[in-house]
């Protein structure tokens, strides 16, 4: 692997490893978590960081590839891996999410159902997704109160990175030189999952490296219920 090789060349003797993980497909996310554990390494940081946008496609479960990999999959990630990262003196779950989050106006939850023919593909989906990224960390934040593990959900900026890989090339090409590169991207998630000065605040949204008001949707208790519960009896019976 590419990335191990820069990494151990950069640093010698480092105990990296690469775990698969399609985070759209439930049983690869279940695979991974199970065989993350066996290796009994501690979990200190867990980023929720994978990401498309207008895809036109069904998952392997069912589920819309949009909100299968942008939500469903990272949150069944995090529920799996949560009794390793409560083991942490400091644990951090840090969800990458989006100012798109500040479009939506209402969740339509026929969005979680399953279907054999996919039916979202707008930029209007990716940016729901991005608000239940937002409200996955706050409703964490109520029920890890008390714990040594705390959340936080961020807006990176615009990267040029693959998310953007369903849309037709000529609008990639005129979008990418606008944005953020990948390193410039990783800034806000390294801040959360790192920074001193949040060590035992939870469940915040923040712009860049900057605290921020989400959307009032983003901010609604009962909302951010539903959508676990919801997310969870899907799961259940998927």
């Amino acid at each position: 692997m590419p990335v191990l090789e820069a990494l151990r060349a950069r640093h010698p003797g480092l105990d990296a490893v690469f775990l698969p993980l399609d985070v759209s497909d439930l049983a690869s996310v279940r695979s991974a978590a199970a065989t993350f554990l066996k290796m009994g390494h501690p979990l200190d940081v867990l980023v929720n960081n994978a990401g498309v946008a207008g895809t036109q496609a069904v998952s392997r479960d069912g589920f819309d590839l949009t909100y299968a990999t942008n939500h469903i999959g990272p949150f069944l990630l995090t529920s799996l891996l949560l009794p390793r990262l409560r083991e942490s003196s400091e644990g951090r779950i840090v969800n990458v999410a989006s100012a798109a989050h500040m479009m939506v106006k209402q969740i339509d939850w026929s969005v979680l159902a399953r279907r054999e023919v996919p039916k979202r593909r707008r930029f209007s989906d990716y940016a729901v997704t991005k608000l239940m990224n937002v409200l996955h960390a706050k409703e964490l934040a109520r029920r890890l109160a008390g714990t040594a593990v705390t959340t936080y959900a961020l807006h990176p900026g615009a990267v040029a990175s693959n998310i953007w890989r369903s849309l037709p090339g000529p609008l990639q090409w005129f979008m990418k030189p606008f944005m953020l590169s990948n390193e410039q991207g990783a800034r806000s998630p390294l801040y959360c999952a790192t920074a001193p000065e949040l060590r035992g605040i939870s469940g915040r949204y923040y712009d860049r490296t900057r605290e921020v008001a989400p959307s009032r949707l983003a901010q609604d208790e009962s909302l951010a219920r539903e959508l676990w519960q919801r997310t969870d009896q899907l799961l259940t019976a998927a």
